[in-house]
């Protein structure tokens, strides 16, 4: 007996043990991670959250998730070692069993008290809550751009719309409407005030809010030229995976299409990401110009890549030559370009990056930035087609920068920069205006010179007109709220494939693996197939099935069950005499059962037998 509770007290310790090391790595884990969520995100939103920890990581910035594994991975495996430390100290003491308590329950409480501070602070509880209910707020003032007049001018206009990534109008002094004592964006203040921010006789900046659906770049980029926000049952960035981007949605792309205008999406990254690519050539039949065209045509070098692709400095460059060969066209002209070096962390400094702000490289980078846009603006009014053209500049949505608006004072309330030049139309009413995002669509159509009746599309408001805003007649807190819940009108445009297979695949929802064909041996007629990297059903998995053929009919259809090697890797070696030794190519299609016997295809390739 005493030899039985020896026994069970050793598997007691040993289970106590790892027990208590593994609450303790997570509650780290999550401790840290969520300081330094709150420290790289500031006035983190419960939306931006969950955008952020659902995004694909393809194309992240690389610096951002080494800061990661610094800042929460390395404590955390300290914390394991001094744990283990103490651990191995005590185990042959009396008490042990206690200290493992205690631990465990510090460990616990630590967890919990962040988790609950954390959880205020997002206001989560009301965007669950938002999230399980319905709004007929956008069903109601949804105005579809089908249902009213848009008639353009006889001569139609050209349009220059830069989204400014990051910009707001926080960055300029006090004195101008910003929220620093110095002006770091000098020369974008100087065309916010000689043009139209929608300020009134205000020289102090003023833009629009950034609301729920419009916080990151494809969710802004889509709402500016849509009128509504990108809230929908998948992560935005996820939009690549459909095979349509808001079909049911007519947008500022789609209107200026049909009116005849050449278009064109100049940015310096992958546009594919977040669905960019898809909503430009859906919505407008884009030409995209971007990171990958750029390679592709030789406008830079094949490895070529700095920051999230090529910088703002080759952007304008690109833009200049691009903008030329539009004006040259019969055709009125939409170039529609991002800005990147702004993005967050701390931005990209480039060598036209002055220092003046000295160790503060996001001013600094911000400062550039302005002087670019601001150079380039002039360029394009000193050509022969600026009369006839108008620029928008917009900043997508505010900085994601951790700290560079910390000290803000906290009634200062933040807006994306906006400025409207060479406008065809002027404003009705010299007021300040109050106004989303949302409202740079219809604006835009009327700062070209068209007629939109009843001054609404979407849920935006010519800001050119006298028409209240929504925001203005209900206030921003009733909109965002509203929006912020489910719409079945929404749903109804997005049209969303749920079960789209790389959705799925991105979700952990269905299983994915690599797949390995070597060469033919001649000597034994074996074509050796690894089927390896088995994703999602690791745990489930009760066989993986090779099917082969030569045949264009499938006729000489085989199934062959790979081996499970040690290293979780199947591999098989198809018989080629059981083909008839029959040279050319074999299709090899892998599939994986579970233990329920459903069959999901992971991989297949062609194998040659010469």
């Amino acid at each position: 007996m005493g030899r039985f509770k020896n026994v069970l007290k050793k598997i007691m310790v040993g289970v106590g043990t790892v027990l208590s090391m593994l609450i303790v790595v997570l509650a780290t884990i999550l401790c840290f991670s969520i300081r330094w969520m709150f420290d790289t995100w500031s006035n983190l939103s419960m939306d931006e959250l969950v955008y952020h920890l659902t995004a694909p990581l393809d194309g992240t910035n690389e610096s951002m998730i080494m800061e990661y594994l610094n800042v929460c991975i390395v404590p955390t495996v300290l914390m394991l070692l001094m744990v283990a430390i103490v651990f191995s100290a005590l185990r042959q003491r009396k008490g042990y069993f206690i200290v493992m308590g205690v631990v465990i329950a510090v460990s616990l409480a630590v967890s919990a008290h962040t988790v609950h501070a954390a959880w205020n602070q997002l206001d989560a509880g009301n965007y669950v809550k938002a999230q399980g209910s319905y709004s007929t707020f956008i069903d109601d003032y949804y105005v579809n751009p089908a249902e009213v007049s848009i008639e353009f001018p006889e001569q139609k206009r050209n349009l220059i719309y830069i989204f400014l990534e990051s910009m707001e109008t926080t960055y300029a002094d006090n004195e101008n409407g910003g929220a620093f004592e110095e002006n770091v964006i000098p020369e974008l203040v100087v065309l916010a005030q000689e043009n139209e921010d929608f300020s009134g006789e205000s020289s102090r900046l003023n833009g629009g809010y950034a609301m729920t659906g419009a916080t990151w770049t494809m969710g802004a980029m889509f709402s500016h030229t849509s009128g509504i926000p990108l809230s929908i049952l998948i992560d935005g960035n996820n939009m690549d995976t459909q095979d349509s981007f808001f079909a049911g949605a007519i947008t500022l792309g789609d209107i200026l299409e049909q009116a005849g205008y050449s278009q064109t999406l100049l940015i310096g990254s992958d546009a594919t990401f977040g669905g960019r690519r898809l909503y430009f050539t859906e919505h407008g039949n884009y030409d995209v110009v971007d990171y990958n065209y750029a390679i592709e045509t030789g406008m830079i070098p094949e490895d070529y890549r700095v920051w999230w692709g090529y910088e703002d400095q080759k952007l304008f460059e690109f833009a200049k030559e691009k903008v030329e060969e539009l004006a040259s066209q019969d055709t009125p002209f939409n170039l529609t370009m991002l800005t990147v070096d702004t993005h967050f962390e701390d931005g990209y400094l480039c060598e036209l990056c002055p220092d003046t702000y000295g160790d503060n490289q996001y001013a600094n980078v911000m400062a550039c930035s302005s002087q670019q846009v601001s150079e380039f603006v002039k360029w394009i009014q000193q050509q022969e087609f600026y009369e006839n053209t108008t620029i928008i500049l917009v900043g997508d949505h505010t900085t994601m920068d951790s700290d560079f608006c910390e000290d803000i004072d906290d009634g200062y309330i933040r807006r994306v920069y906006t400025s409207f030049i060479n406008s065809a139309v002027e404003v009705e009413v010299d007021t300040e205006r109050n106004y989303t995002t949302f409202d740079n669509f219809p604006t835009t159509l009327a700062a070209l010179g068209v007629e939109i009746e009843g001054n609404r599309l979407g849920l935006g408001t010519n800001l050119f007109s006298g028409t209240q805003t929504l925001t203005e007649r209900f206030g921003i807190e009733y909109v965002e709220e509203e929006i912020g819940k489910k719409s079945e009108l929404m749903e109804k445009m997005a049209d969303l494939n749920e079960n789209a297979e790389e959705l799925l695949v991105r979700e952990g929802k269905i299983p994915t693996a690599s797949m390995y064909v070597e060469a033919y041996e001649h000597d034994t007629g074996a074509l050796p197939v690894t089927v390896a990297d088995i994703e999602n059903i690791q745990d489930r998995i009760q066989t993986v099935m090779l099917a082969v053929w030569t045949n264009v009919d499938q006729s000489d259809l085989q199934w062959i069950q790979m081996e499970n090697r040690e290293d979780g890797s199947y591999y098989a070696r198809i018989n080629v005499p059981s083909f008839g030794y029959k040279v050319g190519e074999y299709n090899i299609h892998a599939y994986v059962v579970d233990e329920g016997g459903n069959q999901y295809k992971v991989g297949e390739i062609i194998g040659i037998v010469d």
